[in-house]
């Protein structure tokens, strides 16, 4: 099984060449750090000890344009990375984005909103830094620790063997660091996921959580998450911080081996000064790599734990998509039919939300849906655009399995106003030609005027022009909803669904909605869900959900006589107000 940084790495493809050139500058730049040793050897032996100014001179200007060349070449090394990575970042998180935006309503049940968003952001920075990482320590690490035991090994083969013993044990801590350390970042990004949750609902619901003075235990929830995510962190720093020094010791017991056995063996005329000086240098250079290493290490392990996260996201497969050989839906009439429909969150319809559902709606009807909370009439008409799937049964548009068309074809002919609107931040005409971005203005104040919102929307100061501000923060409820209403009436939809739109609308708006309804969508087909009974009275059909099954069905005279359900919410709502309604 492929690891999920390797994945990842795929994504560097189109970034190859960025990638190699600055691999191809590091690598000049390990090779000319790793010259300046043997200078600084060359100005001990050849110049210091026999006093020779000319070689030492000579030298130090070789050093100088060395250093003055490695800066230029690193430079550009880490011009190139960061390209690279920020690159490789931003394509991540579109293939994320993107991959959200294929996702049905089954599946974003599965993810908090909170959870998505810290792998749109922390899981992606931590990716983009192990890139960056990758094309600068990672690579640059290795080149050091070979070139500078190849370099030992040149200079003294005994020293190279002192300092070589205790590579591995460095090399078995590391590894035992990552094995570890995977899962505690993972726990990290779990508690993130967890802040992110707590913090993304309180700002969505600040309002609720005032009006109900419930500010103190928001505050204890995210104390809570906060603390957990605080407890987690602080236990991977404390490995680390048990990591760092034993590299360390390690190191420096490598550099006190060499000067006490290179000391001894300059004394006895074995090494010039120089070369001792060297082969420090070239241990320095081969074992600060190493405890980078050991540093990165964390590094990866949390962005191999991120990978995984990122993953789980492109890898969870849309519960809706087109069926191979699916067809473009066309000519649409609007006739609707529900063919022994059962819908269920689980496989098997082992427990139906939806049951035995028997629903035909001809071209020009209206269809009224009435249940109490919880029988299903959101779940049913989100069958129809197919945020949802079919468990069992099939549901078609003029004898066409939906499921044999194709979505952006299914819903091009299908307007939605739900009763939870969501408004985006911008002009209120942008929001209105939402699904028809190319809809001229006259068409835009149609809707407007259709949906009963022109005249609240000519009172703010800049008309159409005014923002909606972020979620709609200054339009009150019926508002929202009018506008809502506009944005599905101006992609001219074969079928119109209304789930609940006008519930924060008063009855003398909803009643010229409704009259407003009757003209636009002649020849057309209107599902509408309400609570209220006078929404539905003129439906040419009015549908009755008890836990997920239709129990009556009918025009309004119909239902009064044959279903007590009917009547009794009839009466409860309307009493005698009612009794001159035809």
């Amino acid at each position: 099984m492929v690891s999920p940084i390797r994945r990842i790495l795929s994504y560097l493809g189109p970034y190859r060449r960025l990638s190699i050139y600055a691999i191809l500058m590091l690598v000049a730049s390990v090779a000319v750090e790793l010259m300046i040793p043997q200078m600084i050897r060359r100005i001990i032996d050849e110049g210091i000890a026999p006093r020779d100014m000319n070689v030492i001179l000579a030298t130090t200007a070789l050093m100088i344009g060395a250093a003055l060349i490695e800066v230029v070449l690193t430079i550009g090394n880490t011009i190139l990375s960061v390209k690279a990575a920020q690159s490789l970042a931003a394509d991540v998180r579109a293939a994320i984005f993107h991959k959200i935006q294929s996702y049905s309503f089954g599946n974003l049940d599965r993810f908090q909103t909170g959870q998505l968003i810290v792998r749109l952001t922390s899981d992606v920075n931590m990716i983009q830094m192990m890139i960056l990482m990758g094309l600068r320590i990672f690579t640059r690490a290795p080149l050091m620790i070979v070139g500078s035991i190849a370099l030992m090994v040149i200079t003294s083969r005994d020293l190279a063997m002192i300092s070589l013993l205790l590579l591995p044990l460095t090399l078995i801590l590391s590894g035992a660091f990552i094995v570890k350390a995977q899962p505690m970042f993972m726990e990290v990004q779990k508690r993130l996921d967890k802040l992110n949750t707590v913090l993304q609902e309180n700002l969505a619901g600040v309002r609720v959580v005032k009006a109900f003075i419930r500010m103190r235990h928001e505050a204890e929830r995210f104390d809570e998450a906060n603390i957990n995510l605080s407890q987690q962190s602080i236990r991977v720093t404390r490995m680390l911080s048990v990591l760092f020094p034993s590299m360390a010791l390690i190191i420096n017991l490598s550099m006190i081996s060499i000067v006490w056995f290179g000391g001894q063996q300059t004394v006895l005329g074995k090494f010039t000064i120089g070369e001792i000086m060297a082969f420090i240098n070239y241990l320095q250079s081969a074992s600060f790599p190493l405890l980078f290493l050991a540093m990165m290490a964390g590094q990866l392990s949390a962005a191999n734990a991120s990978a995984q996260r990122i993953y789980e996201v492109l890898d969870f497969q849309p519960e809706v998509q087109d069926r191979p050989g699916a067809k473009p839906l066309t000519d649409v009439k609007g006739k609707v039919a529900f063919e022994n429909v059962c819908f269920s969150y689980t496989k098997n319809c082992a427990e139906p939300v939806l049951d035995e559902i028997n629903l035909v709606a001809e071209p020009g009807q209206t269809v009224a849906i009435l249940g109490a909370t919880g029988s299903g009439k959101s779940t049913l008409i989100n069958l129809i655009p197919r945020f949802y799937e079919v468990t069992r049964g099939r549901l078609t548009i003029d004898g066409v399995d939906i499921r044999d068309v194709t979505l952006d074809s299914l819903r091009a002919n299908i307007g939605v106003a739900l009763q939870d609107v969501v408004l985006f931040s911008g002009a209120i005409k942008e929001n209105i030609r939402y699904g028809r971005p190319d809809a001229s203005e006259d068409e835009v104040v149609a809707a407007a005027k259709a949906a009963q919102a022109h005249d609240f929307i000519m009172s703010f100061p800049n008309g159409y022009d005014s923002d909606v501000g972020q979620r709609g923060v200054n339009l009150s409820g019926g508002q929202k909803q009018r506008i809502s209403i506009a944005r599905a009436l101006l992609v001219k939809p074969k079928i119109l669904i209304l789930d609940d739109s006008t519930s924060s609308v008063d009855a003398e708006i909803e009643a010229k909605i409704q009259k407003e309804l009757e003209k636009i969508m002649a020849n057309k087909t209107c599902f509408v869900v309400a609570q209220r009974i006078s929404t539905v009275l003129k439906a040419d059909k009015i549908v009755i959900l008890d836990k997920g099954r239709i129990v009556a069905e009918g025009a309004h005279r119909e239902l009064m006589d044959s279903s007590p359900i009917y009547r009794e919410i009839y009466e409860s709502q309307l009493g005698d107000r009612g009794s001159n309604v035809d």
